[in-house]
């Protein structure tokens, strides 16, 4: 017999889907004595409390994450910038630093690692896992191979790594990790085409799902880039259509949204747009497109801060939580977290207490802009300056 209805999208930014008949319609009637039911499958087998009970405690009340996941190739930039060569030693060094800084955990639930971190330890041999639980934060792993050209696209990529993604997740949970990070892109300026979209959305989805059946929380990051000079409105209208995707095959694929976390960008204008946006226009936009594509079942949303300030990244937040929000509103950033802590250390063992304190002062920051507290007051003209780098890759 032939399917009775096949299935098209209403527009572009509409999450709706309907069939182009109904099944109400004499030709796809099915007969009374053969009732059809669907089974729902579920992706993340016997883990689904383990799964929500990590969620929620990741996105507890004044608390985010502190991603340092940077590739070896990126984290080598960075300790370039203060005249150290790219070295595991060096790494290794600085990741301490920032692992072992005493009292994280009051503003931090969750740190997302680099794979050579995950396995680490510091030069006295605990494990930097240990490091982390010993604070009541999280470990977490990077686990997408990054981003190659997409074919058939408008100069777009794609991300790469769900072959073998099942057995690196198993591992990854044995050493530790409890939650995962994929991140693909999206750009504005490229178009974005309905290809590219289509493929970050399901590779997403197809990730977070063999994520939850090993026992790690997907953080879903579709990153919209701030490339471009386009106005905030269009911002808006691309995160719409590319969470609209992202959610119906995130449901496609069984995942359970409330064993997930989102890492969504904010919506911004394009960061070479004549006009720059207030923290309160920006947390307008922003919570419109949140309340229009994510069910209030998702746990948390964990902005990344995407080459803004320390303090602009800090205001937008504040901004956002100024009044209750169906999920909790928090920060996942990496270079909003890490500038000063890096130009305080310059690599010198002298510096290191120094440096925890940078990272403190701003992890306490945006704990203040989860609680909707924060006070730009004081704050210095360093971690004012904006760190957009276009084409910028992790």
């Amino acid at each position: 017999m032939a399917a009775c209805t096949s299935f098209v999208k209403l527009n572009a930014s509409s999450s709706s889907w309907i069939g182009q008949q109904s099944f109400n319609q004499r030709a796809c009637a099915f007969p009374s004595r053969s009732r059809v039911s669907i089974v729902k499958a579920s992706s993340s087998g016997s883990y689904t409390d383990e799964l929500v009970k990590t969620a929620k405690s990741i996105a507890s009340p004044g608390r985010g994450i502190l991603a340092i996941d940077e590739s070896n190739a990126t984290c080598g930039k960075r300790l370039a910038s203060i005249g150290l060569d790219n070295t595991e030693v060096n790494r290794q060094a600085y990741r301490q630093l920032l692992l072992t800084t005493p009292g994280l955990g009051d503003y931090i639930s969750g740190a997302i690692l680099f794979e050579e971190t995950l396995y680490q330890s510091t030069t006295d041999g605990k494990k930097f896992v240990d490091c982390l639980r010993d604070e009541s934060i999280v470990p977490g792993i990077k686990v997408d191979k990054g981003l190659s050209p997409l074919p058939g696209s408008n100069n777009e990529s794609w991300c790469q790594g769900l072959d073998g993604l099942a057995s690196r997740s198993a591992e990854y949970y044995k050493q530790g990790a409890r939650f995962a990070k994929w991140r693909t892109v999206v750009s504005i300026p490229c178009g974005p085409s309905a290809l590219a979209v289509k493929e970050a959305a399901w590779g997403l989805a197809r990730y977070a799902a063999i994520s939850q059946d090993n026992g790690l929380v997907p953080i879903v990051e579709p990153e919209i880039l701030l490339d471009g000079d386009h106005p905030i409105e269009r911002t808006l209208e691309v995160a719409e259509q590319v969470w609209a995707e992202v959610f119906y095959y995130l449901a496609e694929n069984n995942v359970v949204f409330e064993g997930i976390l989102l890492k969504p960008s904010m919506v911004t204008p394009g960061a070479e747009h004549k006009e720059k946006a207030s923290p309160e226009t920006i947390a307008k936009y922003t919570l419109t497109m949140l309340r229009r594509r994510v069910p209030p079942a998702v746990p948390g949303i964990m902005f990344l801060s995407g080459g803004q300030s320390e303090v602009e990244a800090t205001l937008n937040l504040n901004a956002m939580n100024q009044s209750p929000n169906p999920w909790h509103v928090s920060f996942s950033y990496a270079r909003a977290l890490q500038n000063s802590v890096l130009k305080t250390w310059q690599g010198r063992p002298e510096n290191a207490e120094a440096a925890q304190m940078a990272l403190l002062v701003r992890a306490k920051a945006n704990s203040l802009a989860q609680l909707g507290k924060y006070s730009a007051e004081g704050e210095s003209e360093e971690a004012k300056k904006g760190m957009f780098v276009k084409g910028y890759t992790y």
